[in-house]
């Protein structure tokens, strides 16, 4: 069994790699050709393009940007007669409307498709313990359960695909909301010349209190944003898939649109790239929040 991996960026190159570690056969894509070189020396099959990957594996997993790069290396022209027959696992976080519209394209040539987006992050994908959601029929999901378990050793069913990729959202929103939140908080103790210290003691003793404060607490004190496990920019992108699917349902978004601005600064000010807890130098608006 062959598996085509698509995507080996930030969480697809642990990823690939842990599938590598516990024995499976992976043949890789990705558009910038060095992003492949570690795992061609794990031991990987580097395919020269899409087409070539999608020939030679049973099972597609996608770890792509968004819906359009998924289109634009899948679901092309010359892409689509290859996928018959082949089992395609969307693993990235996109919008239950566009999984849906991919599952019926893919399911119109002949293949299966399952949507299994992760919550963790690095370090969870290269021990196998990420979070994994899936959107499929039931014997899809038993089908793929051994390349899921590598992953993360409870993939769950949530439900028919779209209810995955809506639940992703739902916890990606979280991330946006708790981080601008203690952000705010920690800015107004620090701007006051409050004690930090005292703010986290009782913080960490109420109930308030979630641990994604303490793992972003140091970035914040010190400015370092760097060697980041989810960057700015995409958590941006997931903001506004969570803002354009809760206006589908006809739901308030006017806190998400706030949190929306907040990040769309940081990137203007240099942050795209970085880990996301830079949302505090947006906030802030510190010396160093200029620094690219």
């Amino acid at each position: 069994m062959q598996l085509g991996i698509f995507g080996t960026g930030l969480m697809g190159l642990p990823m690939a790699q842990r599938l590598l570690e516990v024995g499976h056969s992976v043949i890789a894509y990705n558009r910038t050709a060095e992003k492949v070189v570690p795992l061609q020396q794990a031991g990987a099959q580097i395919a020269p393009s899409p087409q070539a990957a999608i020939a030679d594996a049973d099972y597609l997993i996608l770890m792509l940007t968004d819906a359009a790069a998924i289109h634009a290396t899948l679901l092309t022209p010359e892409n689509r007669p290859g996928l018959a027959g082949k089992t395609v696992i969307q693993m990235g976080t996109i919008a239950p409307a566009d999984s849906l519209e991919i599952r019926d394209q893919i399911l119109s040539i002949g293949g299966d498709y399952l949507e299994a987006p992760v919550l963790g992050s690095i370090p969870e994908a290269q021990k196998g313990t990420l979070l994994v959601m899936v959107g499929a029929e039931p014997q899809s999901f038993d089908r793929c359960l051994p390349i899921l378990q590598a992953l993360g050793a409870s993939p769950r069913l949530i439900g028919p695909v779209g209810s995955a990729s809506t639940l992703k959202l739902a916890l990606n929103q979280l991330i946006g909301s708790l981080t601008s939140a203690f952000a705010l908080s920690l800015a107004l103790v620090q701007q006051t010349g409050g004690d930090v210290s005292a703010f986290m003691d009782i913080l960490r003793q109420s109930a308030l209190y979630a641990p994604t404060f303490d793992k972003k607490l140091q970035r914040m004190l010190d400015g370092n944003y760097d060697n980041p496990n989810f960057p700015t920019k995409h958590l941006l992108k997931d903001m506004n898939l969570v803002i354009e699917t809760a206006r589908s349902q006809q739901l308030s978004v006017e806190a998400m649109a706030g949190v929306q601005q907040i990040l769309q600064t940081a990137i203007e000010q240099g942050w795209a790239d970085k880990d996301y807890s830079a949302i505090f130098a947006a906030i802030h608006h510190s010396p160093s929040s200029s620094r690219v």
